[in-house]
């Protein structure tokens, strides 16, 4: 019997769905951090820096600094499933086995659960797009499309964490997983502009999928939008659908030959 993608995106969500049913409180408090970061930082911090500009137009430092905690926010919804879970489930619990068993693909089995790491990013971003909203923080209706691309940011933080996951061999390798999200969390331009950073740094940030996530946010939530992002939107695509291709043969390698 063949099974379609969207029958096993559905079966994979529903099985993630009901295994975090004993741990909800997990799931729901993620998105607590970013909301922290902006009190702390972006209130506290936005009575000593009066202003940045977006694309020329000044904007207060806490209206600056939430677009950025969004896309950390879908960055971290995205990452936990898709690299420490996914690492579990593949080298310890052996789900994956037992789901190739079934007419369930290698693809398949990669799309539902990027498919749960999306929904995660999604509801972390919701839930701090709301927090934006009752603080006072957005001001363009063009802010409503700022939920589907923090669903594109958590489309290519995902796949890209499960390609590399697939080639972790222990957890000691997932250092290499806060080594590479830290520094972006940091010099993505969440905190203060690119032109801050020096010239040689500027280059490294602006190819990084948090920056371009962020850049495409913050335009967003501000209602100043040009062509960055248009990049931001084509960049994030091709990197999450290189990441999506690269897991699904790691998959077949690993799990069928």
């Amino acid at each position: 019997m063949s099974v379609t993608v969207a029958m096993a995106t559905r079966t994979l969500t529903l099985r993630n769905a009901l295994a975090y049913r004993h741990a909800w409180w997990i799931f729901v408090t993620g998105f607590l951090e970013p909301v922290f970061y902006l009190f702390s930082i972006g209130v506290g911090v936005g009575r000593l820096i009066e202003s940045f500009d977006v694309n020329g137009h000044p904007i207060p430092y806490a209206e600056f600094v939430a677009p950025g905690m969004l896309a950390a926010s879908a960055m971290n919804g995205a990452l936990l499933d898709s690299t420490f879970n996914m690492f579990f489930k593949l080298k310890y619990q052996k789900l994956y086995d037992q789901m190739l068993a079934t007419p369930l693909t290698t693809t398949q089995v990669a799309l539902g659960e990027l498919t749960w790491s999306l929904l995660r990013s999604g509801v972390y971003a919701a839930a701090f797009l709301l927090v934006m909203w009752a603080d006072g923080l957005v001001h363009s209706w063009l802010a409503v499309l700022a939920l589907p691309a923090a669903l594109l940011i958590g489309f290519t933080v995902g796949a890209v964490g499960m390609a590399f996951t697939s080639y972790m061999r222990s957890w000691q390798d997932f250092e290499l997983v806060t080594l590479i999200t830290m520094p972006m969390f940091l010099f993505s331009a969440t905190f203060f502009p690119l032109s801050a950073y020096p010239g040689w740094l500027q280059g490294i940030v602006a190819c990084t999928p948090l920056y371009r996530g962020v850049v495409l946010c913050r335009e967003l939530t501000t209602g100043q939008v040009t062509l960055d992002s248009l990049v931001s939107v084509i960049y994030l695509v091709v990197l999450g659908a290189a990441g999506l291709a690269v897991v699904g043969r790691r998959l077949e390698r690993l799990l069928l030959t």
